[in-house]
C-alpha cells in the first residue's frame, strides 16, 4: 500500500505540470536529458503504461547505498516503439530487468529509457535517441 501511495503524488504532480504547460513541452526532443545513460541493474517493474505521447516504465531500484529507489522512464510513443517489439503486455509489475536510461538534468530518478535488457536476455530498445550518448555504469 506505501508503494501505490508514494507513486500517485508524484505522478499527479507531474500529469498537471504537464497537462497545464503542454505547449512549453511540445516536442521537447531529448534536450532535458543527459548525454550519459546510465545502467541500473536488477530493477524490479512496478507498472507499465502503454500510452501516447510516451510509454511510462515505473521500476524500482536500489542505489550504491542499497536504498531503494523509486524511478520513472520514459520512451517514444506506443506507435512508435511496437515495430521495435513492444506491445501493452511486454512488462509486467513484479519482472527484473536492466535499464539504460539517460537521467534527467534536473531530476535524477527520471529518464529516458535508451533500452531493457528483460530477464530472458531479450533487449527492447527506443530509437528516438540518436545522439549517442555514452554509457556510464553504476
Amino acid at each position: 500500500m506505501l508503494i501505490k501511495h508514494g507513486f500517485r503524488v508524484p505522478i499527479l504532480l507531474t500529469a498537471g505540470v504537464l497537462g497545464g504547460s503542454g505547449t512549453l513541452f511540445a516536442h521537447h526532443g531529448s534536450a532535458g536529458f543527459g548525454k550519459q545513460a546510465v545502467i541500473l541493474k536488477q530493477a524490479t517493474v512496478v507498472r507499465f503504461r502503454w500510452a501516447n505521447p510516451h510509454t511510462l516504465v515505473l521500476f524500482d531500484v536500489k542505489d550504491e547505498n542499497g536504498n531503494l529507489v523509486h524511478w520513472a522512464g520514459e520512451t517514444g510513443s506506443a506507435a512508435s516503439i511496437r515495430p521495435l517489439g513492444w506491445d501493452k503486455d511486454t512488462l509486467q509489475p513484479g519482472d527484473v530487468i536492466t535499464v539504460y536510461i539517460y537521467p534527467h538534468k534536473f531530476d535524477k530518478a527520471f529518464g529516458r529509457i535508451e533500452k531493457i535488457v528483460l530477464a530472458d536476455g531479450r533487449t527492447l530498445r527506443d530509437s528516438s535517441r540518436g545522439d549517442g550518448g555514452d554509457v556510464f555504469r553504476y
